[in-house]
């Protein structure tokens, strides 16, 4: 009965880091203002080694609709550019030798679609993620009947993973409604 719980909490616990995953990567999302955070993720070629941007310079927002990106070396502020172009960001980075500033452009609702379309794919890797995780802990309960525990006991923990599963389903779906309306907000 101790090893069942114990199935029980990895799977809640793993379910809620899938969770915050999910909210960082709906967080990466712009939904028409400069947040600091939309360069997260981007990797920049500093001195042949891949270092994420947050590691060579300071990202700022003067103002909603700017993003300001300075490095504490000059000489990788050519490849900061490179990489905030090539990344599929959408941005257009202007270099003046010291900082790099993108100026966000109002969204079309075309683009707000485009936006929303990627929250909703987001969600549902999120939620295939939840039901990969619900498949794993059934087949470990599957293997302590082999062990001896009772059928009655892994049937009910079945029903609890399951139970875990719809709850964190439909968190899922709140999270992707609430990044939704936040998107096509003009």
């Amino acid at each position: 009965m101790e090893e069942i719980q114990i199935y029980l909490d990895e799977a809640k616990e793993s379910m809620e880091r899938q969770l915050i995953h999910l909210s960082i990567e709906l967080s990466k999302i712009r939904a028409g203002k400069a947040m600091s955070n939309m360069l997260d993720g981007l990797m920049i070629d500093y001195y042949g080694t891949p270092t994420p941007i947050q590691q060579v310079a300071a990202i700022t927002t003067p103002d909603g609709r700017t993003l300001a990106v300075k490095p504490w070396e000059k000489q990788v502020i050519r490849d900061i550019e490179r990489a905030i172009i090539n990344s599929n960001l959408g941005f257009n980075p202007q270099n003046d030798g010291e900082t790099i500033r993108i100026n966000l452009p109002m969204l079309t609702e075309e683009r707000r679609q485009v936006l929303a379309k990627q929250a909703k794919s987001e969600g549902e890797t999120g939620k295939v993620k939840i039901r990969s995780i619900r498949k794993e802990v059934n087949e470990d309960l599957k293997k302590l009947i082999k062990d001896g525990a009772a059928e009655d006991a892994i049937k009910d923990a079945e029903a609890k993973v399951q139970k875990l599963t719809d709850a964190f389903i439909v968190k899922i779906d709140e999270a992707v409604a609430k990044k939704e309306v936040e998107i096509m907000t003009v």
